[in-house]
């Protein structure tokens, strides 16, 4: 198993890997205590069978500059292959200011390939590969320096086994004409805005019911303050406060450090200080927002709005269609999805390009009442009115 620890000994290898026509990839990392992530690990494999084909990087030795490794991300000619590779993006993304491109998601093209939902990368070791992948080295702290023997093993099957993987999904797709299916699915990893955390944005990942636009400006702002205060001092948000604490603030809507000690979700080191201080700004900020720029107050999808029979007819079309064409119906459209057209909704994801043509186009149908569905032992039919 060959470690490389120096920019010489990597960009011969990037110089290799360049003549090929993929490179599958994979990380190790840190994140219970950062806002960002400490990159520990990069795995680089591409074809052949010999022991220089298949290297761990260790982004931690003295002096190592990924500079070739970002180099063979860009080159066009090379596909690089991840397995769920959302968070081994965003790493490279922040640190390196680089997407790899070309790329290719197997966990992606596996939903594709209907392999199920979520497909895990050891799953299709075995069933792909015919590989078991020992886990006991998967939770190891992976900053300490030197690697056991069974740590680098574990690091290094993450992308000997997915060439494997890679070469039988690639040819599974072309020769069902899906090769376009997982290039669109593609197009959000290759957005650098999928890895960009504004803060002024943050507060739409909060879980409230709350109707009042002047509580979501609180909360919009309080979202915006934990967001920057975490990543200026790369802390991971909760950290700085939970959501259930942020939106126990911005009902209390607190003016002073006595009623900010009110809250009782919030942390004890959040009660005082820089936090506490920007704590009672944000809210501050908030109450001041004027009408016209209060955020929009999301539009919460009554029982009765939704039409409970279409709701139904629509699962079984997707479950049948999906079924039909062998792929993940989550991959397609989602429950809310299907309130969303029961609701009323005529346009979404799951009406465009390959998900049109998989439950889509005929999901409008339904809901025109232009087919029906009919059942004949376990198959569903879809006919014609």
């Amino acid at each position: 198993m060959t470690t490389l620890t120096t920019t010489e000994a990597l960009a011969a290898f990037c110089a290799d890997a360049a003549r090929a026509p993929y490179v599958t990839v994979d990380t190790e990392f840190l994140r219970e205590r950062t806002y960002y992530s400490k990159l520990c690990l990069v795995q680089l494999a591409y074809p052949g069978n010999g022991e220089d084909d298949a290297v761990l990087v260790d982004p931690l030795a003295q002096g190592i500059d990924l500079g070739p490794l970002y180099e063979l991300f860009r080159d066009p000619g090379v596909v690089k292959v991840f397995h769920a590779a959302r968070q081994d993006l965003e790493i490279f993304a922040i640190e390196g200011n680089t997407i790899p491109q070309p790329l290719f998601d197997t966990q992606v093209a596996a939903m594709v390939c209907g392999f199920g939902e979520q497909v895990g990368y050891e799953t299709l070791a075995r069933k792909v590969a015919r590989a078991q992948i020992d886990k006991s080295s998967r939770f190891t702290d992976w900053s300490r320096r030197p690697l056991s023997d069974a740590q680098k093993t574990y690091a290094l099957a993450d992308v000997t086994h997915l060439r494997v993987i890679y070469e039988f999904l690639a040819a599974e797709l072309e020769k069902t004409g899906r090769t376009a299916w997982v290039e669109e699915e593609m197009d959000v990893l290759r957005d650098p805005a999928t890895y960009r955390v504004e803060p002024r944005e943050a507060y739409k990942r909060l879980k409230t019911r709350n109707p009042n636009a002047r509580y979501l400006a609180i909360a919009r702002e309080l979202a915006a303050f934990r967001e920057e205060y975490a990543q200026s001092n790369d802390v991971p948000r909760n950290r700085v406060y939970k959501d259930d604490a942020l939106l126990e603030i911005a009902a209390l809507k607190p003016n002073d450090a006595g009623e900010l000690g009110k809250a009782r979700l919030l942390l004890r080191e959040a009660r005082k200080g820089p936090i506490a201080d920007g704590i009672l700004a944000a809210v501050s900020r908030g109450l001041a927002v004027e009408k016209d720029d209060l955020p929009e107050v999301p539009r919460q999808k009554s029982r009765d709005q939704i039409n409970g029979a279409l709701a139904d007819l629509l699962r079984v079309l997707l479950k049948a269609k999906t079924e039909q064409a062998g792929v993940a119906s989550k991959l397609v459209a989602t429950t809310s999805d299907l309130d969303d057209i029961a609701a009323g909704a005529r346009d979404g994801d799951w009406a465009r390009g390959w998900r049109g043509e998989v439950f889509g186009d005929d999901a409008l149908r339904l809901c025109e009442g232009r087919i029906a569905l009919a059942c004949k032992g376990q198959n569903v039919r879809i006919v014609p009115l």
